[in-house]
């Protein structure tokens, strides 16, 4: 009988051992699945790429987007305007205006010399998933997804004849024809389409042009220079000297030192200076002040240090 008792027991503890390897052999078998199944997700048009800080410091490397406005996708009525539509200078009230981002400026508006195309627009520095606000009250006119370039963006229609383009959206808040208020949230910013990590590429358009947002928009403290915008086909890629008259001498000295510093060859960090800052100021690119300077991408600069920047 003590036998039997035994045997049995033995029985159901080998039962028992062998159901807990099993559950753990499945719970590792699931856990396994799962991994795969998200990283199966992960690959999706959605996919952001977080990069680390080398990332953010070569944006302004980055090769620009092909303009959409002019490079494919007229059937989708990105650019419904005529060149005969367009006159030659229009004044336009640029008032109402809200900050898209707070961000700073990442790279801005201009040509890049090395990939002999224009960068049409200015990219804002932000984090996954921020905020993106629209910069006047306006109409949805068209949103969409550009693999190749923008990734997810929005163009919006304002009454002031303006249209602004919102560029590399991790996700899109709003649908064509939505009426918008400045300030409203249209969107999530992200690192969709052509981008080395997050930010916001955003554009100011006039019946198709591509006018400098800094003509505009003083990025710094987040207000338009003035209320009103003179929109020229000679001038719109240029910025504007918005200065009062009587800060003209400031102007002036501020343009003098400017000239001073691009001919010399090494740069003496002040107080509030950063990489991109002083790159932006001598015309290279903060790759290549690193370069000069046989810094790493993750190394700060000192005050009173002394750089190349030729």
């Amino acid at each position: 009988m003590k036998i039997l008792k035994f045997v049995c027991a033995a029985t159901m503890c080998i039962v028992a051992l062998s159901s807990f390897a099993q559950s753990r052999h499945v719970s590792k078998s699931h856990s396994r699945t799962h991994r795969d199944l998200m990283a199966k997700q992960s690959t999706g048009k959605d996919n952001i790429k977080m990069g680390d800080n080398s990332f953010i410091q070569l944006m302004d490397e980055q090769e620009p987007e092909p303009d959409i406005y002019t490079e494919g996708w007229n059937s989708r009525s990105v650019n419904p305007f005529k060149e005969s539509q367009v006159p030659d200078r229009e004044v336009l009230n640029v008032r109402g205006y809200h900050t898209p981002h707070p961000g700073r400026v990442s790279s801005p508006y201009g040509y890049r010399a090395r990939f002999g195309r224009m960068h049409k627009g200015v990219d804002i520095s932000l984090k996954l998933n921020d905020t993106i606000y629209a910069a006047y009250d306006g109409k949805v006119r068209l949103t969409n997804y550009e693999p190749k370039g923008y990734g997810n963006y929005i163009i919006l229609r304002h009454p002031n004849k303006l249209e602004t383009v919102y560029g590399h959206l991790n996700k899109i808040l709003v649908k064509p024809n939505q009426v918008v208020k400045a300030g409203q949230p249209i969107g999530l910013g992200g690192s969709t389409g052509r981008s080395t990590g997050p930010h916001l590429h955003f554009e100011t358009r006039f019946m198709g042009y591509a006018i400098n947002p800094a003509a505009i928009i003083n990025f710094s403290n987040g207000t338009v220079h003035t209320d009103t915008y003179t929109f020229s086909k000679q001038t719109y890629q240029q910025p504007r000297n918005f200065t009062p008259n009587d800060n003209k001498k400031k102007v002036e000295q501020s343009q003098n030192r400017y000239q001073a510093a691009t001919t010399t060859e090494t740069y003496t960090v002040k107080r509030g200076d950063s990489v991109g800052s002083i790159a932006r100021a001598y015309g290279i690119s903060t790759t290549t002040l690193r370069r000069l300077n046989n810094m790493s991408s993750t190394e700060r600069i000192t005050i009173g240090q002394v750089l190349k920047v030729k």
